[in-house]
């Protein structure tokens, strides 16, 4: 190797092995048992040394857009687990898994969910007991204390999507008025106030899992906006896709990033 793939590998090696907990990571024995050590340490060096210390997404938040896209994905599992457990060993709690997961019930449906989550229990049964119960990401916003279900849905939605979200249900409302009552009872009055996971990490995994699903590009362009309205920035947006490129394929982060570019223009 180049002296400067060495030096990638080496970073991506140290980082590896602090997201896994293992001196060796399987993924290069993996490589290593098919002839292909060469091409398993590019790829460390390149994912796990280069991009994933890129700046303006923090590593947890990278662990959670994982975890999201993967869910949505629905068929890898084994990396799901590594990637919940890389999540655990940088800062982030079993809750905000546990939510993260969730709330990717109502983009990628809910047999992605109950997969994920098994994959999670499945995790958590090899761990120890945690000590203390994980306090909420961040304050519970005002309209969360709204009693009425829809009424507190509608709040949420103009809060975190704007009138871009508003736009979406309106649209809905000459042929699926019901679907547009699900979205805002089910997704804004109940996913969203649910404590222990920011707007602003939900946002992101909501970008993670439309990102994956490469058929929401409408949805995506809604929850950009909705990142950008709760905080996050186009860094942020721009840091999560090139991030998911390795795990959902360079085209469906393309046409993301051709989504975030419109929406940056927009705004």
């Amino acid at each position: 190797m180049s002296e400067v793939r060495d030096t990638s590998f080496d970073q991506g090696l140290k980082l590896i092995q602090q997201l896994g907990g293992a001196d060796r990571p399987a993924v290069l024995d993996l490589f290593e048992s098919i002839g292909e050590a060469e091409f398993g340490e590019r790829c460390v060096g390149f994912i796990y040394g280069d991009v994933y210390h890129r700046p303006g997404l923090a590593l947890p938040d990278r662990q959670l857009a994982t975890v999201a896209a993967l869910t949505a994905l629905g068929y890898a599992g084994s990396q799901l687990r590594f990637h919940a457990k890389a999540a655990l060993n940088v800062g982030c709690t079993r809750r905000q898994l546990v939510e993260a997961v969730i709330h990717v019930s109502s983009f990628a449906g809910f047999p992605a969910t109950l997969n994920a989550l098994g994959e999670l229990k499945a995790l958590f049964e090899t761990l120890p007991a945690e000590e203390t119960s994980p306090e909420p990401d961040a304050e519970a916003p005002s309209w969360a204390s709204i009693e009425d279900r829809h009424e507190r849905g509608l709040a949420a939605m103009k809060a975190v999507d704007g009138e871009a979200g508003e736009k979406v249900a309106a649209a809905l409302q000459d042929i699926a008025p019901d679907l547009a009552t699900y979205i805002v009872d089910f997704t804004f009055g109940e996913i969203y106030p649910r404590p222990h996971l920011s707007l602003r990490r939900r946002e992101i995994v909501t970008i993670a899992a439309c990102v994956a699903l490469g058929t929401a590009l409408p949805q995506l362009k809604v929850h950009i906006h909705g990142l950008l309205n709760v905080g996050g920035s186009e860094q942020e947006v721009v840091e999560t896709v090139l991030h998911l490129a390795f795990y959902c394929g360079f085209p469906a982060a393309l046409n993301a990033i051709a989504a975030a570019r419109e929406v940056f223009a927009q705004r």
